[in-house]
């Protein structure tokens, strides 16, 4: 099996196969669309997830017209959006039907409560509980 996020080509390879120039990659680089990893020796090594994702950006680029700061932010979101859908598939696993309950812990984060126990306040919180019910969910 080969690993996707494996660091093992080298800045001239990971070029050869997205169709740019070497340059082009390391601009990149310094922009924050695509961060190699480091050899010890301090040279850039690409993945193949880091060579679709350079692909991406050429698509967007050449095809969609978008700008690199454009570009950017699309990836920003896309890599929220994947953090997030894994968030609600960990509270999903959670939901047997109302039979947990969830809450705002003092950091914002969601805390599974066990069923008819208040969770632990801070001093001097001021907070309520809201009793949250998940939507209907066909995949359950």
């Amino acid at each position: 099996m080969i690993d996707d996020d494996a660091p093992v080509l080298a800045i001239s390879e990971a070029a050869a196969l997205a169709g740019m120039h070497p340059q082009t990659l390391r601009q990149y680089d310094r922009l924050g669309l695509v961060s190699p990893r480091r050899a010890v020796g301090r040279g850039r090594r690409y993945s193949r997830r880091d060579v679709g994702r350079l692909l991406q950006i050429q698509h967007l680029s050449q095809d969609e017209g978008i700008n690199l700061a454009g570009i950017k932010r699309i990836l920003e979101l896309e890599r929220q959006v994947e953090f997030l859908t894994g968030a609600v598939e960990k509270l999903y696993a959670h939901v047997e039907t109302g039979r947990r309950v969830f809450t705002a812990g003092a950091a914002g984060d969601v805390v599974v409560a066990p069923r008819g126990r208040r969770p632990r306040r801070e001093s001097g919180d001021r907070a309520s509980l809201v009793l949250w019910r998940p939507p209907f969910d066909p995949r359950h």
